[in-house]
């Protein structure tokens, strides 16, 4: 591709080149780092957005992984320049990640905004920090690349393959019902997370990097290389290299990001058998660049992609190390070419059909084929109805399928502490035909939406054999999650959605076929409800808490805020020079 960019036109040359005093005192500030003028002037300047930090055990190597991007980018002819952004551990940010999704982006997009770069590397892998450095940079504008963490090497335990997050939830069940000693447990918190890198399950980390893969904005099966593995360090490189090759192509996010790579990544996610969260960040990122992906356009997709990924929770066996090895995403995307646009643009320059040229599967029990798939259909559904008027999700293939049509009463808990006091009651009145409902915890509620959604089974059905019962709340769920779980039903009940007026004791049936979610309760006593229910207190506080309750939309949304929707403009305006 012929270069479109000369360094007179850089954008970083608005800082370094010209002769006055401003300008005198970046060079000069510069040289203080150790930096001789050769080595930027007229180069590329790449910000690398390092999400690394002690608190982030999925990005534990991107302390070394910078030095490679680095040097790919030295390679290249680029200068780089590492910048820190905001590390969302998924294992320890309280009371949850989502609630800082929108202030990694708005960090990313000021970060490219504000300083001298001509193009990007992002660093994420973490749950919530692939949509948030997308939609930071997509809305900068500036060329980018995605760089995947990738995931850890499967766990171990007593000779048994463990799926991160999937087998703590199943082996948590089986010690509440007493079938699991301590000792047994601790080694299960040993052997369940045994490297760097984010979880080796198809949960929301897999789910989100291969989203941003297929959207054609890293670098042709990134997203599948396990993180110790050594062709992730030279991806790392390849990214520095390219990087600096697209900033002189000009290639920006907005020749990438159109519909049909919505569409593409939409298919790809479902084939997966993906992270429910992969709704509202998809809808998230596809509204900041400008393409109105809707809720019904996801359930279409879910009715009509069969999943091929055999890859727990969806899957039973298999991980991520074994997805790789069976030929990753290129081979996914391969098999399901006949639903994809391929003549879409990505990243390295060469049309999505380009770079699935040679893709080739290994192994067609863990990449299956569009004629002997896992799932027919069914990787996520959206129901609406009179609980959530604009939509909730389920994740069908992975809960019991007797439970897609039920009818229950509903057992319903204002708050997460009341509900953990009574699922451990062993006196708790429950059946297994009950639909246990949180509330209160969706966007604004949570705050922050919290993977709350997988609400624990009863230990006292637990102890009966019981694994699996309807569940229902304005919350999320890990994407490691399982179980016939209704989840980000919306509008939440927090702003006066129908879940705020469901009492214990109501009916509640779900339709899956019919893509349906009621309380069975008449449309006059509803509205008695509705005009005596008053809004909860506020929770989120001060500062940042305070801007996102004020400004933060609903689920079906994707839960960005209002004055970040693309109506105010795709890109970033330059900062003033002086």
């Amino acid at each position: 591709m012929a270069m479109k960019k000369t360094p007179e036109t850089l954008r970083s040359a608005r800082w370094f080149a010209p002769d006055d005093l401003r300008s005198s005192g970046h060079r000069s500030r510069t040289m203080q780092m150790g930096y001789a003028p050769e080595e930027w002037t007229g180069k590329p300047v790449i910000a690398i957005l390092n999400t690394w930090s002690d608190a982030n055990p999925c990005h534990a190597h991107f302390k070394h992984r910078v030095e490679d991007v680095k040097r790919g980018v030295l390679q290249a002819g680029g200068f780089p320049l590492e910048l820190p952004a905001l590390s969302l551990s998924e294992s320890y940010v309280k009371p949850t990640t989502m609630l800082y999704r929108n202030m990694l982006a708005m960090e990313v997009e000021e970060l490219l905004r504000s300083h001298p770069a001509d193009g990007a590397v992002l660093m994420g892998g973490c749950d919530k920090t692939t949509p948030g450095l997308v939609m930071g940079a997509v809305s900068a504008g500036l060329p980018m690349v995605y760089l995947p963490a990738g995931p850890m090497l499967r766990g171990n335990y007593r000779g048994k393959a463990l799926g991160s997050g999937s087998d703590a939830w199943k082996f948590w069940d089986e010690r509440r019902a007493g079938n699991l000693s301590t000792d047994e447990w601790v080694e299960v918190e040993a052997g369940i997370a045994r490297s760097y890198g984010h979880c080796m399950t198809m949960g929301t980390a897999s789910t989100m990097t291969a989203i941003a893969e297929a959207l054609g904005l890293t670098l042709p099966g990134a997203s599948s290389i396990p993180a110790a593995d050594s062709n992730h360090i030279r991806m790392s490189s390849a990214v520095g290299r390219r990087i600096v090759e697209m900033v002189w192509e000009d290639l920006v996010p907005s020749k990438i990001l159109t519909g049909a790579a919505v569409g593409n990544a939409v298919a790809v996610a479902m084939a997966t058998g993906c992270s429910t969260n992969a709704i509202v960040h998809l809808v998230a990122m596809a509204r900041r660049a400008g393409v109105d992906l809707t809720m019904d356009d996801l359930d279409h997709a879910g009715r009509t992609t069969p999943v091929l990924a055999n890859i727990r929770p969806t899957g039973d066996t298999y991980l991520m190390e074994d997805f790789y090895y069976a030929g990753g995403l290129r081979a996914l995307m391969a098999k399901l070419s006949s639903r994809l646009d391929l003549s879409v643009l990505t990243v390295s320059g060469q049309t999505l059909g380009e770079t699935l040229e040679g893709a080739k599967c290994f192994n067609d029990d863990v990449i299956r084929s569009l004629d002997n798939p896992v799932f027919q259909e069914g990787s996520l559904a959206v129901v609406k109805g009179n609980l959530a008027p604009t939509g909730a999700v389920i994740k069908p293939a992975a809960c019991d399928p007797r439970l897609h049509q039920h009818q229950g009463p509903a057992l319903v808990f204002d708050s997460y502490p009341e509900m953990k006091a009574a699922i451990d009651d062993e006196n708790l009145d429950v059946t297994p035909d009950h639909v246990l409902v949180l509330r209160g915890a969706g966007p604004q509620g949570g705050p922050g939406m919290p993977e709350w959604g997988m609400l624990p089974m009863p230990k006292v059905l637990l102890k009966k054999g019981y694994r699996d019962m309807l569940r229902l709340s304005d919350a999320r769920m890990s994407g490691t999650s399982y179980g016939a779980c209704v989840l980000h039903v919306s509008p939440e009940s927090h702003v006066g959605g129908p879940l705020a007026l469901l009492k214990t004791g109501d009916m509640v049936r779900l339709d899956l076929k019919a893509r349906r979610i009621d309380m069975l309760v008449d449309d006059d006593e509803i509205e008695r409800r509705r005009s005596a229910w008053r809004k909860p207190a506020d929770k989120a506080g001060r500062g940042y808490g305070w801007m996102f309750a004020k400004h933060v939309g609903q689920a079906d949304t994707g839960a960005d805020f209002d004055f970040l929707e693309t109506r105010f403009g795709l890109s970033a305006p330059e900062p003033d020079i002086y």
